[in-house]
């Protein structure tokens, strides 16, 4: 048996149809809805063949937390994982139904649970389906054998409101709002009535929008590109968006661009825009 191999973070469509009947190969659906939008898949009903559902909303957040989406705990996931029938030798790509949205959340908790065989696939669910790969219907489940995943916790590369309020006024860390520019400048109002608008003080919009393309990661040289156009080198770099999922998609791409010292704001706007005492720009 040839030893797999996940090229990057990201893999196409091509390569996953290529690679599917790999007996190391895990895939996992790690859909939700999207927040800002009532947009469903024509065919929700379908998933790649063999997919895992990768229950961010359930499984694999810290359900004790009163904010969405928060981090669960090391030993919660790797049970969570374990249940999926996750091994510490499988390899695993993960998508979703809208393109690359909450598929970069599950990338980056397992890349941060100690797991770097994990890649996102590029364009999702939408451009299986448009290059005309074979589908099959969710309720064919399969029931899997216990796997033996084992975490080794990283879950140091978040930080909390306490750490944002030193870190916005450090030379040495910047931190970018993957929200939209409206969101950020506080003249769209937030999907959740009961946050303020703005943003944190000294942070930079790069709504996560623009380091995608129809669905799709933006060409490395692109995204460097991009990336260049902020003072962020040999800076700590801090994620923040609505409530953790679209952070993970420009933390993403900061990772193909080649920068390292990545950190997620768990708590993002859900957490700020509700505190009492914290400064807001608009």
């Amino acid at each position: 048996m040839t030893v797999l191999e996940l090229p990057t973070p990201i893999v196409s469509v091509d390569w996953l149809s290529a690679h599917i009947d790999h007996p190391d190969l895990v895939i996992l659906d790690a859909s939700i809805k999207k927040v800002t939008s009532s947009k469903e898949s024509s065919k929700q009903n379908q998933k790649i063949p063999s997919a895992r559902f990768f229950d961010i909303k359930k499984s694999f957040s810290d359900q004790d937390s009163e904010l969405p989406n928060m981090l669960p705990t090391p030993d919660n996931f790797e049970e969570g994982c374990k249940k999926l029938g996750i091994n510490t030798s499988s390899k695993i790509i993960i998508y979703d139904t809208i393109g690359i949205y909450s598929s970069a959340r599950a990338w980056w908790m397992f890349t941060i649970m100690g797991h770097s065989n994990v890649a996102v696939l590029d364009g999702g669910f939408p451009e299986w389906i448009n290059q005309d790969l074979p589908t099959e219907n969710k309720e064919n489940s399969t029931i899997f054998p216990v796997g033996d995943f084992k975490t080794n916790d990283h879950s140091k590369c978040t930080v909390n409101a306490k750490d944002v309020l030193f870190e916005m006024n450090s030379s040495k860390s910047v931190i970018l709002d993957a929200r939209s520019y409206g969101r950020y400048k506080g003249t769209d109002p937030e999907p959740r009535t009961d946050l303020k608008g703005g943003h944190i003080p000294n942070s930079i919009s790069l709504p996560y929008t623009k380091v995608l393309r129809d669905g799709k990661i933006l060409p490395v040289n692109d995204l460097v590109e991009l990336f260049v156009n902020f003072d962020i080198e040999n800076k700590k770099l801090i994620f923040s968006c609505g409530s953790g999922i679209t952070a993970c998609i420009i933390l993403l791409a900061a990772n193909l661009s080649g920068y390292t010292n990545l950190w997620i704001y768990d708590g993002s706007w859900t957490e700020w825009g509700q505190l009492e005492g914290v400064p807001i720009e608009c």
